[in-house]
């Protein structure tokens, strides 16, 4: 699925510009009211803004097609993107983190009018933005602004909840404690998609697919009598490719043919894996070991009872 399915440069554009005004004035208005929950969202929010620049960057250089030195096209230029934002995200919840620390032994006064107004006016841009880019999920990439924005919408709301309860119980140390709320959503809306990006990066198996399964699949079809040395990465956060060797029976090329169609149809059906290089043979091969993945035992037994 392409994201530009729910137009999402349209979408991102507008979200930019939304999200660097807001975090300007929240900034602002942070500064004004001595809030420092408005203004860690503020950098929040700031943060966000980045993120759907680069967001909007590599869904344009994701789109782009292959050519003759990068073969595979740009489909990792999104992930790298997300993960960028992500680690960017930690850096700024770990210096939250220090300035809650840091009022919570020293409380200001904060002036509860201006938080909660601004907060509410927050609440509303993002939960906007999270509602516009709801539809481009499956796109890693995507799914990192998503969340996000998300989670400042939730930060924002937790805000205007704190402005009201300084107010009817003068506790000012419930601003930095705010902070400290927000800056544990920035870790964890960030360690999922670091996870996910470091596996597509380090050419990992996709998320949800299990090699004893798809190894089973192939096993299943017949004519295919062994499969091994198989490899599953992701070209993108959608994109799956596959390698794998697959003995055969000394049969026509024509024959050959037929089994390999259906293994390619099982395998977009079944796994949405629709690159495939499949090598054939007709004896067991001598792979090396440095490369050769093992076929999982029940999937060994499988292959014995076809």
């Amino acid at each position: 699925m392409h994201v530009h399915a729910f137009k999402s440069d349209t979408v991102l554009k507008y979200s930019i510009l939304l999200m660097f005004a807001f975090s300007l004035a929240e900034a602002v208005a942070g500064l004004a009211a001595d809030s420092l929950a408005l203004v860690s969202d503020a950098g929040h929010n700031f943060a966000d803004s980045l993120t759907l620049v680069l967001a909007l960057y590599a869904y344009y250089l994701q789109n782009r097609p292959a050519d003759n030195v990068k073969t595979y096209g740009y489909h990792r230029a999104g992930v790298l993107a997300a993960f960028a934002n992500s680690v960017v995200l930690i850096v700024i919840a770990l210096y939250i983190f220090y300035e809650a620390y840091s009022r919570l032994r020293h409380p200001t006064p904060v002036e509860t009018g201006w938080m909660m107004a601004v907060a509410g006016a927050g609440f509303l841009v993002n939960t906007g933005v999270a509602m516009a880019l709801i539809g481009g999920r499956s796109d890693v990439n995507i799914r990192s602004a998503y969340l996000h924005t998300a989670g400042d919408a939730a930060s924002t709301a937790g805000i205007v909840v704190g402005g009201f309860a300084i107010r009817e119980t003068g506790l000012v140390q419930i601003d930095p404690l705010l902070s400290l709320l927000i800056g544990a959503l920035l870790l964890w809306s960030s360690i999922d998609i670091i996870r996910e990006t470091l596996n597509i990066l380090l050419e990992g198996l996709p998320k949800g697919l299990m090699l004893e399964n798809v190894v089973a699949a192939i096993a299943s079809v017949d004519g295919v009598v062994d499969v091994h040395d198989m490899h599953i990465w992701s070209l993108g956060s959608s994109n799956h490719a596959l390698s794998s060797h697959v003995a055969i029976a000394d049969i026509p090329p024509s024959e050959s043919g037929e089994i390999l169609k259906c293994i390619n149809k099982l395998l977009e059906h079944d796994f949405n894996i629709r690159h495939t290089t499949i090598q054939f043979e007709h004896a067991v091969c001598d792979p090396s070991p440095a490369c050769c993945i093992p076929v999982p035992e029940s999937a060994q037994r499988l292959q014995k009872r076809t």
